[in-house]
């Protein structure tokens, strides 16, 4: 299960480009990682799983911000299609997924 988290923060003070570092490094330190802009995405084991961590990104919400988190299956993250404009590059490799058995 893939967690994709999607923000809007503003950063028009500085404060709120405070409060936009401080919450884009504790989802980096929760094991997201950048997919694209404002767009963060976390592997997890489980629903169970995936539930603590949309919990975790719910408690460090900037009070001027919007977040959305989405929870899709690796099978619906394999059908994402990328597109690219007039200069082509390669498309990223997902992340490593660590699972133990």
């Amino acid at each position: 299960m893939w967690v994709v988290a999607m923000f809007d923060l503003p950063v028009d003070t500085k404060a709120a480009r405070r409060a936009y570092a401080d919450f884009r490094k504790r989802l980096l330190k929760d094991g997201f990682v950048r997919m694209q802009f404002s767009v963060y995405i976390r592997h997890c084991a489980s629903e169970d799983n995936a539930l603590v961590h949309v919990q975790r990104v719910e408690r460090i919400v900037p009070d001027d911000g919007e977040v959305r988190v989405l929870c899709i299956t690796a099978k619906q993250f394999e059908r994402m299609r990328v597109f690219w404009g007039k200069r082509r590059k390669a498309p990223e490799q997902p992340p490593a997924q660590l699972e133990l058995f």
